[in-house]
């Protein structure tokens, strides 16, 4: 029989087979062949001992959130409290990109904003817009239209209001909701398995948050493809495998100068690079 894995604790799959669900081990030869199953998967199972006989094809998979076959990450970004991080926000879509994935942004808690602050991240929210992203805000209405048929995975630094999002979604979810400690400004971690959830006509992975990500097989030229503005301007640099960084004669650098790239962007863009290939 074949079906998804929508769930894992500890050893323990959950697998959805249509309307049915199994509790399935997985087989010992996965570790042998260093294939680990992840929420996602698309599975043979042997439904009489409870088994995963086989893992198939995967189309994408991420490594932190660890799920596989994903359609779309919704990036829950919060504003305030934790405050926003532009780095963050550009290292998830980085990473987004590079597997292929369609990133979409979704800033929280507005209302924790004053006329300045407020003003400065629509400015930011523009800005994502312009260079091609679906960006929302947690209260936007139509942000319920992007799940239909699609697996969608949250994430986001722990605090953002990933559960109090998906509770708002779905009101029959209930999840938990954890405080956002004042001194370390970020949140608790109240999602502590990975499980994909039906909601809107879709599936949902609610992850446990994290507060670091790695680039983890992405060499500096495939950070820089990430950056899809980039590739607008990339024709007026000098060098074709320019690097944006000490180059005289540098596109990006200029269109950073004259405002068509987001300052923080390029900033970000010179950190995750500066140590080298990756």
């Amino acid at each position: 029989m074949t079906g998804k894995i929508i769930k894992q604790i500890s050893n323990d799959y959950t697998v959805k087979v249509n309307n049915n669900t199994y509790i399935c081990k997985a087989r010992g030869k996965f570790r042998k062949d260093k294939i680990t199953p992840l929420v996602g998967d698309n599975v043979v199972i042997d439904d009489k001992n409870n088994y995963i006989l086989d893992v198939l094809d995967r189309k994408n998979e991420l490594d932190r959130p660890s799920v596989a076959n994903i359609d779309q990450v919704l990036i829950v970004t919060s504003v305030k409290i934790p405050d926003f991080s532009s780095n963050l926000l550009d290292k998830l879509i980085t990473i987004i990109e590079f597997n292929n994935i369609k990133p979409i942004i979704c800033f929280t808690k507005l209302d924790l904003l004053d006329n300045g602050e407020l003003k400065n991240i629509k400015t930011i929210m523009n800005y994502y817009k312009k260079i091609g992203y679906e960006v929302y805000t947690n209260t936007d209405s139509n942000l319920k239209d992007i799940f239909k048929g699609k697996v969608t995975v949250f994430a986001g630094q722990s605090g953002a209001g990933k559960s109090s999002l998906l509770n708002r979604l779905d009101k029959t979810l209930n999840l938990e909701i954890g405080e956002v400690s004042i001194a370390l400004g970020r949140g608790k971690h109240t999602t502590r398995h990975t499980e994909l959830l039906e909601v809107l006509g879709g599936l949902i992975a609610d992850t446990p948050g994290f507060s670091s990500i790695d680039f983890k097989g992405m060499k500096c030229s495939n950070i820089r493809d990430s950056f899809i503005e980039f590739d607008k301007y990339k024709n007026t640099c000098e060098y074709r495998d320019c690097m944006h960084q000490n180059e005289l004669k540098c596109g990006i650098k200029d269109n950073v100068k004259n405002g068509n790239i987001l300052k923080s962007r390029y900033e970000n863009y010179l950190k995750f690079i500066e140590k080298g290939d990756l």
